[in-house]
Parts: C-alpha cells; sequence; structure tokens
C-alpha cells in the first residue's frame, strides 16, 4: 500500500480532499503529510452550507498524531469563500476544528492525557507547550459549553471554593442528582449566584426544591430574591452546623487551657484533635490507650470544654429526630440550654442556630445533606494542588469544567473513551 493510500485511510478522507504527498524526514524524526482540495468541486460557507464561489487560499498546517514516534504534520492550501450573507469565510477541513492548529484526532488525545495529568505533565509528553495545551483545555470547555443541554434541575448545591490564599473565591453550583458542576463564576457575592438563578427563567426556578448551601448571607439574599418561596427549599445541613460547633468547642478548649497551663494543671494538654473528633470514630483511630483513659475522663468532668463538648453532641443527635415539630421542640430545649451555658462561643453559634432554623429544620425533614457540594469542592481542590495553583481566574473556572463538569469535551465526530 502506497503511503498516500495509507494516510488517506487513516485520515478518513475523502472527495474533495486527498492526500498528495508523504514526505518523511528521519533526521528531523517528522512526517510530513500533504493534502490538496479538488479545485473543481463547489465551496460552502462553513457558518450557513451556502455554495459559494472561491475567493482564494492559503497555507495551513495541523500537528497530528505522531507516526511511529516521529512527529507527523498535515499540510494544505485551504480556501476560502466568499458568502453572500457572512462574507468571506475560510472553508471546513474536516480533519480539524474551526481555526485549530491541531487535528481533532490530536486534540482528543490531549484531552484524554488532561483527564489524569496536569498541563505541564501533558505539554511535556506530548512535546507542546503549556499555552497549546491550556488552549486545547480551554477549547474543549467552551465546546462542551456550547454543546450542554440544559436540564430541569431540582436540587442544587452551592458551595464557595478558595481561588487563592488570600481569602479570593469562587461559586461553584452543583446538580446534587448527579454531582456535575453547572455553573461557576468570581467571588461569592449575591449578584454571583443571582445571575445563574436568571438564566434558569421563570419555570426552572419554580422546579428547584432544595436549595443546599452554607449559611453565607449573600446566597442567602440571592435566593431569596429570585426563588419562590425560597425559606422552605432552602436547606443548611448538618456538616456547617458541625462545622460551627466544633469551632466553638476549640475556641472554649483554648481559653480555658491557657487558664490551666497558667495554674500548671496539664489536663488539656495533646487533647485538641480528642475535642474534635466524632466519638463514635475515636475508638477506631490510633489513639495511644492511655491518652483515650484521659480524654474519657475529662469529657464526664466539669471543664468548660467538657460542657461546650456536651452541647456540640446535643446538637448533633437531634438530627436523628423524624419530624419537624419534634426537632422545633428539640431545638428549643438546646438553645434554653446553649444560652444557659455561660460559654460565649457556643451561645454565638446557639444564636446563630435560631435566626437560620428553618433551613435546618428542612435539612432534618428531608434529609438532605450538602455532601455532594462539599465532595466537588474537595475534588476541586485536589484539581488546584494537582496544578500547584492557579494565577489566572479564567483558567481555575476552566479546569473546574473540565474535570467536573460533565462536559462533551471532544472535536465532532472523534470516537473516545469514557474514562
Amino acid at each position: 500500500m502506497q503511503s498516500t493510500t495509507l494516510y488517506q485511510q487513516i485520515l478518513g478522507l475523502s472527495a474533495p480532499w486527498r492526500v498528495v504527498n508523504v514526505d518523511l524526514n528521519l533526521p528531523g524524526k517528522s512526517v510530513q503529510v500533504r493534502v490538496e482540495h479538488d479545485g473543481s468541486c463547489p465551496h460552502q460557507c462553513p457558518q450557513c452550507g451556502q455554495t459559494c464561489p472561491g475567493y482564494d487560499s492559503g497555507e495551513r498546517s495541523w500537528r497530528h498524531l505522531d507516526t511511529c514516534q516521529m512527529q507527523t504534520v498535515l499540510t494544505a492550501q485551504v480556501p476560502r469563500v466568499r458568502c453572500p450573507e457572512h462574507g468571506v469565510r475560510l472553508v471546513q477541513v474536516p480533519w480539524a476544528e474551526p481555526n485549530g492548529r491541531f487535528t481533532a484526532l490530536f486534540e482528543a488525545l490531549v484531552i484524554e492525557w488532561l483527564k489524569v495529568a496536569t498541563i505541564k505533565a501533558v505539554a511535556t509528553r506530548m512535546n507542546l507547550s503549556w499555552d497549546q495545551v491550556d488552549g486545547i483545555m480551554s477549547r474543549a470547555v467552551q465546546r462542551g459549553l456550547d454543546r450542554r443541554v440544559p436540564v430541569e434541575v431540582r436540587r442544587v448545591g452551592v458551595d464557595e471554593t478558595s481561588f487563592q490564599k488570600r481569602h479570593e473565591y469562587v461559586t461553584v453550583v452543583t446538580n446534587m442528582d448527579d454531582g456535575t458542576v453547572l455553573h461557576v463564576a468570581d467571588d461569592r457575592k449575591a449578584q454571583t449566584l443571582g445571575a445563574w438563578y436568571q438564566t434558569l427563567g421563570s419555570d426552572g426556578l419554580a422546579r428547584l426544591s432544595v436549595v443546599a448551601m452554607d449559611m453565607w448571607a449573600p446566597y442567602i439574599a440571592a435566593t431569596r430574591q429570585h426563588v419562590p418561596d425560597a425559606d422552605q427549599r432552602i436547606v443548611f445541613d448538618k456538616f456547617h452546623v458541625a462545622k460551627h460547633l466544633g469551632e466553638a468547642v476549640d475556641k472554649v478548649r483554648r481559653k480555658e487551657h491557657r487558664e490551666l497551663k497558667a495554674a500548671d494543671d496539664d489536663r488539656l494538654t495533646g487533647t485538641k484533635y480528642l475535642w474534635q473528633t466524632n466519638p463514635d470514630t475515636l475508638g477506631k483511630r490510633p489513639i495511644p490507650p492511655e491518652l483515650l483513659a484521659r480524654f474519657e475522663t475529662l469529657r464526664s468532668g466539669t471543664l468548660r470544654t467538657a460542657r461546650a463538648y456536651a452541647l456540640k453532641e446535643a446538637a448533633m443527635e437531634i438530627w436523628d429526630d423524624t419530624s419537624r415539630p419534634e426537632a422545633t421542640a428539640s431545638w428549643k430545649w438546646w438553645h434554653g440550654w446553649a444560652v444557659r451555658s455561660q460559654l460565649e462561643p457556643i451561645k454565638r453559634v446557639a444564636g446563630m442556630i435560631k435566626s437560620h432554623l428553618t433551613g435546618i429544620l428542612n435539612a432534618i425533614v428531608t434529609g438532605t445533606t450538602n455532601a455532594i457540594s462539599e465532595s466537588v469542592n474537595a475534588k476541586i481542590q485536589k484539581v488546584k494542588r494537582m496544578a500547584c495553583g492557579f494565577r489566572n481566574r479564567d483558567r481555575f473556572r476552566s479546569a473546574i469544567y473540565f474535570h467536573l463538569g460533565g462536559l462533551d469535551l471532544y472535536p465532532q465526530g472523534v470516537t473516545h473513551s469514557n474514562s
């Protein structure tokens, strides 16, 4: 089989395109494949498909999949047409996306690599620049977003994730039914989330049955502004309540530990981790038996830290209530206990719980958690660690969509794996 025929079949070309020459450069470890267009065939506008007269042509080249470890490049004189409606347009070639510098098969391979490796690693492996690989990722994401079909979203999780260390965040909206990221936007302001709500339209907003989030006032305000009957749909899950209570316990512990140390009392030394651990899992942790025994004595004692811990654990048990009236009564009882505790960090959390009680009750009654959003956040942080951070917000958003958006990333017509 002639080399031109071989590449004609490899590229899947048919009239009016054909391979006319294959130049093998062994010293340079490269293969040059020349493709020509049959000038006698009519041209079509790539935008509307209308047959148009030719205008001119220009030399273009595309990186293709390597041939026996040799870099392979396609070259062709690509015609331009003059469309009465759209003006002068470059004819679409069948082996690459519009305005691309790589063949579709090559971009698909890079996309596969990017799913499991960093841009830098893929650039090194494929002998590309960092910007070239980043461009392939960005085009893949834009392609996927353009193809995305609107879905009837019913349960969403709203969370913020850190962009950089200086308290810079992006807002991430997740479909809680399949775990895909629906929206990523700068900062965590009310208008940020509100802009996404506006894309749903009145019907889409009416379909929302659950909006799970933490107790961030701008998110609450945006949801109340846009979502009908928002207070019955907003959910504050157990994880965030436990987080606030855990932080309150730690504040009590730190203050009491300083006071005890000043009096040469080391009872709380080395126990920070134990007060933050779920008691059901303490016995499964690699904790020295003598430390575990000391902690059991402390938690049943009279220290302020023990009282704060008891309040936290009592609050967690309320999540086992099965009805709104039962849970309401339990929280009322707990709030009274917390207020009388004389533990200021606990009292502040009690006030926060009281002012957000409707959303907490919604979570208890429906059994809804924001675990999907927390899982997505953890995956985003993994992507960020792999990339050693992001200096550019656009690239951070692109990476989130690429890995977690559930998008169809591949060039049109390319068969690929579902990995």
